[in-house]
């Protein structure tokens, strides 16, 4: 296999994550001195960037420029709901207040108050940057072959990947 990212290799990365229309950084791996580890085509990175990644090498780095649908995808405004105020009783409410809640199903869903009064609290369910284009700055740190075992359990073992 080649040392380049395609299907079936394990790919270490660093990144700087960027908005593309402000140039704001919103978060970079080299802040935690971590790298993401990742099988390529098992799905466990945003597919806009990962087919962006494919036929990069190790030492490579790349700006890639992935639009909110390939990242994650447009803002619905039917994710932003009213709810009841009684069912914050116990919550301190402030906008930006991240909150999670479980359907009966057992699902965690992440939400954000955007807006609340005495009757009602607003909340907005999507991902903080759905309707974002955004830019990684992306450095391949490391390409390898993936051992059966990873195929099979469609991600990477080993630092920065499952430890089971």
């Amino acid at each position: 296999m080649s040392q380049s990212v395609e299907k079936n290799a394990v790919v270490s990365f660093h990144y700087t994550l960027k908005d593309k229309e402000t140039g704001e950084v919103i978060e970079s791996s080299k802040d935690s001195g971590q790298p993401v580890t990742f099988l390529v085509g098992a799905g466990e990175i945003i597919p806009g960037l990962e087919n962006r990644m494919l036929g990069m090498s190790r030492g490579e780095t790349k700006d890639i420029e992935v639009p909110a649908e390939e990242a994650y995808g447009p803002r619905n405004p039917e994710l932003v709901q009213k709810a009841p105020r009684e069912y914050f009783q116990n919550v301190p409410l402030e906008k930006g207040l991240p909150l999670q809640a479980q359907t009966p199903e057992g699902k965690v869903i992440n939400m954000v108050v955007v807006d609340f009064d005495d009757q009602t609290v607003t909340v907005d369910m999507n991902h903080p940057l759905a309707g974002r284009d955004l830019v990684f700055e992306v450095e391949v740190l490391d390409v390898r072959e993936a051992s059966p075992d990873e195929i099979l359990h469609r991600h990477a073992h080993g630092p920065g990947g499952a430890q089971h």
